[in-house]
């Protein structure tokens, strides 16, 4: 692996919460960019976090619930979630939603990334 360059494959699979799996396909200094793979009657519940997180719904459908308001989301859609801002998500068929974190969220690290990194 080349720095900044990862191949899917090459990230680890995280089961995140039932039915949600993360991969987290890079990051840099402010940044980290991860994939969720959602499966139809899974959640993420309600929570926080400092990070803001932007992303896109890349197939299926899900609701969102950003502060008091919810929005069903579909394949294009994309969100904003500010720090700090209560969010959910009610997961209506399978889906892959693509997130960003700045600045990166130090618990979705990949361990296999720093080891990619200092074989390279």
């Amino acid at each position: 692996m080349s720095e900044g360059l990862t191949r899917n494959g090459d990230a680890t699979p995280v089961d995140m919460l039932p039915g949600v799996i993360r991969r987290t396909l890079n990051e840099g200094e402010r940044t980290m960019l991860c994939e969720l793979r959602l499966e139809r009657g899974s959640t993420i519940p309600a929570h926080t976090h400092p990070h803001e997180q932007i992303g896109y719904l890349v197939s299926g459908r899900f609701r969102f619930r950003l502060g008091d308001t919810w929005m069903e989301m579909r394949p294009g859609d994309s969100w904003c979630v500010p720090g700090n801002v209560e969010h959910e998500v009610e997961v209506l068929e399978d889906s892959i939603a693509i997130d960003i974190f700045s600045p990166p969220r130090e618990e979705y690290r990949d361990p296999k990334a720093a080891r990619r990194a200092s074989a390279g």
